[in-house]
């Protein structure tokens, strides 16, 4: 897994420094980068259209207060049936950035917590960590979307190269 932003696109590079600055007074100790953007840290040859942080419903409300003014508010995710969580979308750091408090999955009928049991930090980055490779995997199988098949994919490639 990358720790340093060499290779990494320029836009995402600039949203997770924007991100990261804007953590800064809000309280919130850390973030955890799930999703396209965690996959390209890892190394895959993925696609990003939005940064996913993933954190707990306190922090989730902390970032809340405090970005209050990039909010969109209207904004509902796709497949929201299946996921919920203390949820809230911004548009100012060059990408849109969701944040996800306390992400439940619904799984055969029943809600599960989705969890990060092993992250690594970005140089450069103080607030901002990076779901392990195996994580990843592992929530990616856990959502079971084809665009988490695919991710899943592109993953099992860096894990070849490993």
């Amino acid at each position: 897994m990358r720790s340093d932003f060499s290779g990494i696109a320029a836009g995402v590079r600039d949203a997770l420094s924007r991100v990261d600055s804007a953590l800064v007074g809000t309280g919130v100790s850390e973030v955890i980068v799930i999703g396209s953007a965690a996959a390209l840290l890892a190394g895959a040859d993925v696609e990003v259209a939005d940064i996913d942080l993933l954190t707990s419903v306190e922090d989730a409300i902390r970032i809340e207060s405090a970005w209050s003014a990039w909010h969109q508010p209207g904004y509902v995710p796709g497949d929201g049936g299946r996921f919920r969580s203390r949820f809230s979308r911004y548009a100012w750091a060059g990408m849109p950035v969701e944040v996800m408090g306390g992400l439940e999955v619904a799984v055969d009928g029943h809600w599960q917590n989705v969890a990060v049991s092993r992250s690594r930090a970005v140089d450069g980055l103080r607030h901002i960590r990076v779901a392990s490779v195996t994580d990843q995997r592992a929530l990616l199988a856990l959502f079971g979307r084809p665009k988490d098949d695919e991710r899943a994919h592109a993953l099992l490639h860096v894990l070849a190269d490993a």
